[in-house]
Order: structure tokens, then sequence, then C-alpha cells
């Protein structure tokens, strides 16, 4: 018995989409987690005295925690994540508005989300 449809035997394609939906979908979880507690926590909590003393995020701590490991590693994550999810969004949105750019606008927006990641990480590993 031979089956009625043929499978198409052609080679897989290989793309760059799981690394860039996979980037985005880190981004998309941590900015949705962590965002907003970060924008609370960070412009109104603390500088009211609310949840933490306000000596909490003074210049000698925050630098102390940007120049220990674990810190730069934060931060390099949520900058790089988040430049990611926002950088892909804004090329789905140019698709969606009717800019059909192509490879282009993916150029540019990884493009400036890879740099600027980088940057990120060699002021990181700098200071």
């Amino acid at each position: 018995m031979t089956p009625s449809h043929t499978v198409d035997e052609a080679p897989l394609k290989r793309t760059h989409e799981p690394i860039v939906w996979s980037l985005f979908g880190a981004g998309g979880v941590l900015s949705a987690m962590f965002g907003p507690m970060l924008i609370l926590v960070t412009t109104i909590l603390v500088p009211l005295g609310i949840l933490l003393p306000t000596g909490t995020l003074s210049y000698a701590r925050v630098l102390a925690f940007a120049q220990w490991w674990p810190g730069k590693i934060a931060i390099l994550a949520v900058v790089a994540l988040f430049l990611y999810h926002a950088m892909h969004r804004l090329c789905h949105s140019l698709h969606d508005l009717g800019f059909h750019t192509g490879t282009g606008a993916q150029i540019v927006c990884y493009g400036f989300a890879t740099v600027m990641s980088g940057v990120c990480a060699v002021l990181l590993l700098t200071f």
C-alpha cells in the first residue's frame, strides 16, 4: 500500500529565526516580569523611602553592584535582552505598518541591538 501523499525530501534550510525568537522571548519575559518592578522600585518606592531606606540606591552602592561580577551579568542581561525584544518588536511593527523593508530592517534592528549589547559588555568589563 502506498501513501496518497508524498513527503517533501528537500533539505532543511538554515535560518536565524530560532536565535532571534529566543532572544525576543527571553527579553519579553524579562521585560514583562521585571521591567515594571524595576521601574516602580527605582523611580518611586526607594526615592520616597517607602520600601527600602533612601540610601539603598546611593551612588556607592550602585557602583559596587555594577563592579560585582553577578551584578555585571545581571545588568548585561537586562540591557541586551530588553534591546533585542524592543528591536524585534520594532522590526515586525514596521512590517505591520506596511513598510516591507525585507532583510534591511532586520539587519539594522538586530545589528543595533547587537552593537549596543557589545558596547554595554565592553563598558561593564572596562569599569
